[in-house]
């Protein structure tokens, strides 16, 4: 499930089993190091596409979603070093953000609001001693909780606003499959699955939907997605600098 990817042991949250546990800042981003892409709404597109390519990822384009490519290899994000710090000044997705809590919906048919809060109760910084509260003492919930709820409820909005995004772009036929494929010291690496909004059939759009997408954000987040496809080279020489930092290190060893 996309929506706990790095999520080790989701519970939901509550306020009578998690009346004393308290929450340190995150010290690292680790948790991120073995994900190549994360999810992204089209909200983030702008500020991610400075140095983050941005494609869209499914078994088809019925099912395809925007993500964040962090990698080019599995299990590894390029853009969190050793230490599980995050490259400076390169934007942190929100569904990175997020942690250690998280919004899920709740089985049809359940009573209460459609989402329910989770955390992960393997994130090293809960604990009953140290940090801020998630709860008073009255069993209310803290000013931190509360603002974390609330981050949650706008990313779950940014989603919503995205899932009609790609109903818009399936609907007038605009994702064409696009397969990166790189030649690296003799190895071949190859991303299928991969999906970008076809150029000829966006500039062939009647004036109204063209103008429909220019005045509700739609074209401003295509064009931000196509010029973030500069970026697939700076990812790959990412990973160049990692490859000669460990043939140093095997031929030191």
């Amino acid at each position: 499930m996309a929506d706990v990817l790095f999520y080790e042991r989701p519970v939901p949250l509550n306020r009578t089993v998690h009346k004393d546990l308290r929450i340190k800042g995150l010290q690292n981003l680790k948790f991120a190091h073995n994900v190549h892409s994360v999810p992204v709404t089209c909200a983030e597109f702008p500020v991610t596409a400075r140095d983050i390519p941005i494609l869209f990822a499914g078994p088809d384009a019925a099912s395809a979603g925007p993500m964040a490519l962090l990698g080019l290899r599995q299990n590894e994000n390029l853009f969190v070093d050793a230490e599980g710090l995050w490259a400076q000044g390169v934007y942190i997705p929100a569904f990175v953000r997020r942690y250690p809590f998280v919004l899920a919906e709740k089985p049809v048919g359940a009573e209460g609001d459609d989402f329910t809060v989770f955390l992960d109760e393997a994130y090293e910084g809960f604990n009953s001693a140290e940090g801020e509260r998630l709860f008073k003492e009255d069993g209310t919930e803290s000013d931190m909780l509360k603002n974390a709820v609330n981050f949650l409820g706008e990313f779950q909005q940014h989603v919503a606003r995205t899932r009609q995004f790609m109903e818009d772009l399936r609907k007038y036929d605009l994702l064409e499959p696009r397969n990166i494929r790189m030649e690296r010291n003799g190895n071949v690496i190859n991303l299928n699955g991969l999906y970008v909004v076809n150029e000829e059939k966006l500039r062939k759009l009647d004036a109204e939907t063209t103008h429909r997408f220019l005045t509700d954000g739609t074209l401003g987040w295509i064009y931000a997605h196509l010029l973030s496809l500069m970026n697939i080279d700076r990812v790959g020489q990412r990973l160049a600098q990692i490859e000669e930092t460990e043939a140093a290190r095997a031929t030191k060893n």
